[in-house]
């Protein structure tokens, strides 16, 4: 174990470093002294789907995890995004919405980024982990939920959504992406002036946000995912015990639905999204993922203009 102290001697002060920038963006927002981006790169559309001239059965906002630094990125390649177009063409899907970035700006195409992309790759890694616990914390978590949930709403307007109109609006995030899903839920609700509808796959969050202005959430998970088990370690208002944290009021409730995608993991080539893995039926896990949110989605009833 002789490696030990030495990985811990250069680890410490990069995680210490990534623990103070990654308040860098919140704390610039909060202040003003930088305003959130607005626009996409030329030619890429505030939403794909159903024709914007006319209301979609909904919106679908994707809120991936920690990977995501381009508008563009999913860790799958984006083949879950394209199977859900694909499978439902009344839906608006917006999928370049930057969870991880209160400026809403992805890292890729910064500078300083792109170096260390080339010569330290995890760095990018441990800066939207870090980003995530910002969200987390009971200090930044008011801010850091008020900026992107602000972020989600205008990309929504922008991709044809009128506020107070009773369309639905999904928020279906993977892994890390549900903290930010969870945090955007008053925001929204300010903002557009409905309940949106929230769907975690392999949910990775703390539990505290509150989610009484929520449709419903739909948890998305499996008895292999061992991340999102880790998730109620780390957090502990996930546990029972903790009965006054948002996801417990939320459970007794009756907020809070669970759905089994046994036995896919969270990671890897057995993930819920892998389109090589398959279940008894047939079906890989990709194609079960997607029918099961579709199915979830169509569930939904418009709660009609306000």
């Amino acid at each position: 174990m002789t490696w030990f102290p030495l990985v811990a001697l250069v680890l410490g002060p990069v995680l210490l470093a990534e623990a103070l920038l990654a308040r860098y963006e919140v704390l610039l927002y909060t202040t003003g002294w930088r305003a959130p981006a607005t626009g996409l790169p030329p030619g890429m559309p505030y939403a794909r789907g159903a024709d914007p001239g006319r209301p979609p059965a909904a919106y679908l906002v994707y809120l991936d995890g920690i990977g995501k630094r381009r508008f563009t990125d999913t860790r799958d390649g984006g083949q879950l995004v394209k199977a859900l177009i694909a499978a439902a063409p009344e839906l608006r899907v917006l999928g370049q919405v930057q969870p991880y970035s209160p400026l809403a700006a992805p890292l890729a195409g910064r500078p300083v980024w792109d170096r260390i992309r080339r010569h330290a790759g995890l760095l990018l890694f441990l800066h939207n982990v870090m980003q995530i616990f910002v969200a987390a914390d009971r200090r930044y978590r008011p801010l850091y939920n008020r900026a992107v949930g602000a972020q989600i709403a205008g990309r929504l307007r922008l991709a044809g959504y009128r506020p107070h109109s009773g369309v639905p609006v999904v928020l279906l995030s993977y892994s890390g992406g549900a903290q930010v899903a969870t945090g955007a839920v008053d925001e929204l609700h300010a903002q557009l002036g409905t309940p949106p509808l929230l769907i975690t796959l392999g949910g990775f969050h703390n539990g505290a946000n509150d989610l009484s202005r929520a449709a419903h959430l739909h948890q998305l998970t499996s008895a292999h995912d061992r991340i999102e088990r880790v998730c109620a370690w780390v957090f502990p208002q996930r546990r029972r015990v903790f009965r006054r944290s948002g996801w417990n009021r939320a459970r007794r409730a009756g907020k809070i639905t669970v759905h089994r995608l046994d036995p896919a993991t969270h990671l890897g080539r057995r993930s819920y999204i892998s389109p090589d893995a398959y279940r008894p039926d047939g079906r890989s896990h990709l194609d079960h993922t997607t029918d099961t949110v579709l199915a979830l989605i169509r569930a939904t009833r418009p709660a009609g203009p306000r």
